[in-house]
């Protein structure tokens, strides 16, 4: 088919693929068997890690900032800025990747570098920030995030509480008078792939605690301590669609900065040009790293695939691991899952091989649809 034009809009493949790379693989797989295809890519992501490359593949100008890390050590954190927009990865400064491996600190981690992202991306003129939020190693309710842009959070003696959502059991007043009145001003878009409230069984530390390092009894005294800040706060944003998103963070942004929620996949698709992108396809591949029940509740491929079919372009994916049906893969808007593997069983080749195995799975698309 001659005539084809094919869109690569995939996300990463984590451990082992950017979502750069994986559009990389994917067209060069196909042009081994159909030479003059034309291919545009698109790569993307849903508001977690990864989400500033893909702004940066998109045509934004990546810029870096030196901020405090969850453990308050120094670190570097890229942001994207174009125009007026920004965008902003609360993981670049909050993330778990900021951790050494096996050292977790889920009661005194903390999201004061994510607000000196936030303000550097003003300072650099943004009037819209998009805030990607997942990936983080902590769970203070963006409290730190709001220290960080001038919130006083104090103790029964007038001084500071504690970093970390632990810190949060003692807090007695919230005073956020001094926060950087700019953001009155600023379009804040929370930008996530979960809904969560921010406390109680679906909250954030009892559904994402655990993979930040929390025991069963940190659990309780994080629930307790941002149940605690919530009251003095505002209780009911804690309810909203969000403010349990990257450990709280979304509840900081929606109670003090004016954010609003919006799905993550969403905004990033408006961001990327997504849409007059689809219009030049006749054909989508996208993709990540695992395609399972997660990918129906708001991750990348879902998007994309609903968006291609609201627009009657055919999607197929690829994928590192493959945990749906094929019925719920056809409700997604996804004719068929190609999984790396299918071509390589053992998970750590797969991983350490994954490009050139993708590189095959495009070809195996290209000779199913393509030629």
């Amino acid at each position: 088919m001659e005539t084809a034009r094919v869109l690569v809009a995939a996300d990463k493949f984590k451990g082992s693929l950017t979502a750069v790379q994986v559009a990389e693989r994917v067209t060069a797989g196909l042009r081994r068997v159909v030479p003059g295809v034309r291919v545009e890519t698109l790569p993307v992501a849903d508001g977690g890690d990864g989400t500033v490359a893909a702004a940066v593949a998109a045509g934004f100008e990546r810029r870096e900032a030196r901020v405090t890390g969850p453990l308050g050590d120094p670190v570097t954190a890229a942001y994207a800025v174009r125009g007026t927009t920004a965008v902003v990865e609360m993981a670049e400064a909050s993330g778990l990747q900021h951790l050494p491996d096996g050292v977790f600190a889920p009661l005194t981690a903390t999201t004061y570098g994510s607000g000196e992202l936030l303000r550097a991306a003003v300072d650099a003129g943004a009037r819209t920030i998009v805030f990607g939020v997942g990936g983080s190693a902590t769970t203070d309710g963006g409290a730190g995030m709001l220290v960080a842009l001038g919130a006083r959070l104090l103790d029964a003696d007038g001084k500071p509480v504690g970093p970390g959502g632990g810190g949060l059991a003692d807090l007695a007043e919230a005073d956020l008078s001094g926060l950087d009145p700019r953001f009155a001003d600023i379009d804040l878009v929370l930008a996530s792939d979960v809904d969560n409230p921010l406390t109680g069984p679906k909250g954030a530390p009892e559904v994402y605690g655990r993979q930040k390092g929390a025991t069963e009894a940190d659990i309780a005294t994080l629930d307790a301590a941002l149940a605690h800040y919530a009251s003095l706060l505002g209780p009911e944003q804690a309810d909203l669609p969000g403010a349990g998103a990257a450990g709280g963070i979304g509840y900081g942004a929606l109670v003090a900065l004016g954010a609003r929620f919006r799905p993550g996949i969403e905004v990033m698709l408006d961001v990327l040009g997504f849409a007059p992108a689809l219009d030049r396809a006749t054909f989508v591949i996208t993709g990540e790293g695992s395609l399972d029940t997660q990918t129906l509740h708001g991750k990348a491929p879902a998007g994309v695939a609903a968006a291609a079919r609201a627009a009657g372009v055919d999607v197929v994916a690829v994928c590192g691991r493959l945990a749906l049906s094929p019925e719920a893969l056809e409700g997604a808007g996804i004719r068929r899952a190609y999984a790396l593997l299918d071509l390589e069983p053992d998970p750590a080749v797969c991983m350490a091989e994954a490009g050139a195995l993708l590189e095959r799975a495009a070809e195996s698309i290209a000779r199913d649809f393509l030629a």
